[in-house]
Order: structure tokens, then sequence, then C-alpha cells
């Protein structure tokens, strides 16, 4: 087997479902806090929600057989996009902005756990595969833990348990 070299990118939409575009993200870091300004994206008209934060996981790698086993090098981030993420100025507030922003930390988290998955496989030689059905896996689940969140929160109308998510993956996001 030679060098195997993929990249594949999701994009997370809380309310909206999936985009076929892929534009510029903003990479996630633990300074980086969202602002307004970045929800650069055209209100949908008739849409109900009050904001939507497209955020999601992208990966790449590369991998080589060495006497029988597969070396894996690899990339796997959590990314903001700022042109597809849009709000309603008129009802947003402090709290829905912390939920929006939780939907990317949440994005992060997913992407470590990717990380994580891989460091720990023992790849054969369907590597591309392998990492296709690890990747799918993980996007599914961040997809229901995206919509629990949004389910318990009722989308930060429920402001107890709005704090109580933002304490709870503050917390995830340290341990990492």
């Amino acid at each position: 087997m030679g060098k195997i070299t993929a990249i594949g990118c999701f994009l997370f939409f809380s309310f909206l479902g999936f985009s076929q575009e892929i534009e510029e993200g903003v990479l996630w870091s633990p300074e980086l806090r969202l602002t307004w300004s970045d929800f650069r994206g055209k209100v949908p008209p008739a849409s109900v929600p009050a904001a939507t934060t497209a955020s999601g996981i992208s990966y790449k790698y590369s991998a080589n057989l060495i006497h029988h086993e597969v070396e894996l090098d690899f990339e796997v981030n959590a990314f903001f996009y700022p042109n597809e993420s849009w709000y309603k100025p008129e009802v947003c507030d402090d709290l829905i902005l912390s939920h929006e922003q939780l939907h990317f930390d949440i994005s992060e988290l997913f992407a470590r756990k990717m990380r994580d998955k891989l460091e720990r496989t023992s790849f054969s030689d369907n590597v591309k595969a392998e990492i296709r059905k690890i990747y799918r896996e993980i996007l599914e689940e961040l997809q229901k833990f995206q919509e629990q969140y949004d389910w318990e929160t009722n989308f930060s109308r429920n402001a107890q348990k709005q704090l109580e998510w933002n304490k709870k993956i503050a917390e995830a996001l340290k341990k990492d």
C-alpha cells in the first residue's frame, strides 16, 4: 500500500440541516468567543429560530504501510462558518449568543473524540474505509448530542438549563 491522503469535511447546522458548499471556516480555539458580528449569513425568509450556528468537523490524513502496520498522520479540527451563520438582532441577547457558542464548542468536543479514536485504532490496509466509518459514527453522535442540547435548553429559552449546559461543556473542554 502506498501513501493515501484524504480530506473530509462536515457542516453541522443547528436547525437547518446540511450544506453542500464549503467556505473558509474559523478554527476553534479556547480563546475564541463568538460575537454577533461573526454571524454574517442572511436570515432566511420566514425562519423561526432566533439564530443559527454553522459549525462542524473536518479531517485530513495520510497513511503509510510500514512493516505490515499502518502509520497514520492526521489532523481533525472544528470550524465555525460565518457566512452560513446568522441571527435576528431584534430578538437575540447574550444568553442566545452563549447557546450558539456552545454549538461550536460541542463541535470541538467531538473533534477531540475523533482524534482520540484515530489514535487508539489499529488500521488495516483498508484505512480509508475505516476512517470514513469512524467519521460517520462521530458525526452521528455529534448530531444527536446537538439535538439533545437544543431540546434540553429549549433552544436557550430555558435559562437554567442553558447555564447548566454552559458549565457542563466548559468543564468537558478543560479536561482535554
